[in-house]
């Protein structure tokens, strides 16, 4: 179920890393800043209790949604006794997760305008259209996620590692080109001119 969740978080443009047990999910939020956690509250090793408290114990800026097969009313109060931002109830139907995911993850992330623009470039994230000089641009969804991070960086340097962090997941190889030949096909359909400086040793920017 976990790999199924993440295979459908990652087609909808998220980075989704998957932990097989509550000791491991602890150890990757302790290394990752997550804007949202799908909790399992029947986890071995470490009881999904036990993880939503740590995670709150540790000021993980991450906002938990609970999955469990209780979906009573007790245990709903429970489990927001915890600490819990929501709570979900197996079965579900996966639009209805996505919809949480995305509520809560804008509940995580600093406030940011619905359309972003620089230099004729139009971006609006609520419908995830991209523009530039009123032209549509059709973008993937790690182009579409490269240029969203870069744009919000204001013209401020990103590291190829920042992004691969923030675009991609744990299974991305850290010595990978994924970043490199994204940008070749971003730079390309965006068009001239050139949009996107690259840093030599240090990252890429948008031109503003």
């Amino acid at each position: 179920m976990a790999d199924a969740l993440a295979r459908g978080l990652r087609r909808a443009g998220y980075a989704a890393d998957v932990a097989v047990d509550g000791g491991v999910a602890l150890e990757l939020a302790a290394l990752n800043p997550y804007d949202v956690v799908l909790l399992d509250r029947d986890l071995p090793v470490v009881h999904g209790d036990d993880v939503c408290r740590a995670l709150l114990a540790t000021g993980s800026p991450a906002r938990i949604l609970m999955l469990t097969a209780a979906g009573g009313l007790q245990e709903k109060v429970d489990g927001f006794g915890l600490g819990a931002d929501d709570y979900l109830a197996k079965p579900f139907a996966f639009a209805e997760l996505l919809a949480r995911v995305q509520a809560l993850a804008r509940r995580t992330a600093p406030a940011q305008p619905p359309v972003l623009e620089a230099a004729g470039l139009r971006v609006d994230v609520a419908r995830r259209a991209v523009t530039r000089d009123h032209r549509p641009v059709d973008l993937t969804l790690k182009e579409y996620g490269v240029l969203v991070e870069l744009v919000r960086a204001a013209g401020a340097v990103v590291s190829a590692e920042e992004l691969l962090a923030r675009v991609w997941d744990e299974n991305a190889d850290p010595f990978t080109n994924a970043v490199r030949v994204t940008m070749v096909g971003l730079r390309r359909k965006l068009g001239d001119p050139p949009l996107v400086e690259t840093l030599r040793g240090a990252g890429y920017r948008v031109v503003v």
